[in-house]
């Protein structure tokens, strides 16, 4: 009789647990679709470097939405990522700059919006005008390596009329003096 208890407590445990998981996982897919939460612009770059499907959207480090697709335009070719912005979000200018930007030095990419000052706002299906694509770290390392020992301002050919042993901007008196004595 005792042992018949036991197995009816951890078949109600199991049907608990079960149940509790079926809600959890009802309550995370509701909140992960956003249906009816948001709204989807587009934003067209040239480059999206490492930039992922629900990756955050954000103003001032706010999270204001989600990435939710990334394709290619078959007419330009350039990528266009679909941004799902929450919709208390509702009064973005139609001046609004998008940019992909890196979390750190090495971090998850994300995408920055900086609000514009338009009293017209966009709405469900706009396409964002300003846009700045991702920063690669290659490009940056190969700029600067390439720049050293270049100094734009100054012309690498010497003189041929100037004396080497003199600057020009100072004032040569010791030259003067010694000459003297």
């Amino acid at each position: 009789m005792q042992r018949k208890n036991i197995e009816i407590w951890v078949g109600i445990f199991m049907l608990v647990g079960i149940a509790a998981l079926v809600m959890l996982a009802v309550q995370v897919s509701a909140a992960g679709s956003g249906a009816n939460k948001s709204y989807r612009l587009e934003a067209r770059f040239d480059n999206v470097g490492g930039l992922n499907v629900k990756a955050p959207v954000m103003i001032g480090g706010v999270r204001v939405g989600r990435v939710g697709d990334i394709w290619i335009d078959k007419e330009d070719y350039v990528a266009v990522v679909g941004l799902d912005i929450d919709k208390q979000y509702d009064t973005l200018s139609v001046d609004t700059g998008a940019s992909i930007l890196t979390s750190g030095l090495l971090g998850a990419q994300f995408v920055g919006l900086s609000p514009g000052f338009s009293d017209i706002y966009l709405e469900q299906g706009d396409t964002l005008e300003l846009t700045q694509s991702a920063i690669q770290l290659e490009s940056l390392i190969s700029q600067f390596m390439f720049s050293q020992g270049k100094d734009p301002g100054k012309d690498s050919r010497k003189d041929p009329g100037k004396d080497p042993g003199k600057d020009p901007g100072k004032n040569n008196s010791n030259d003067q003096s010694q000459q003297e004595n």
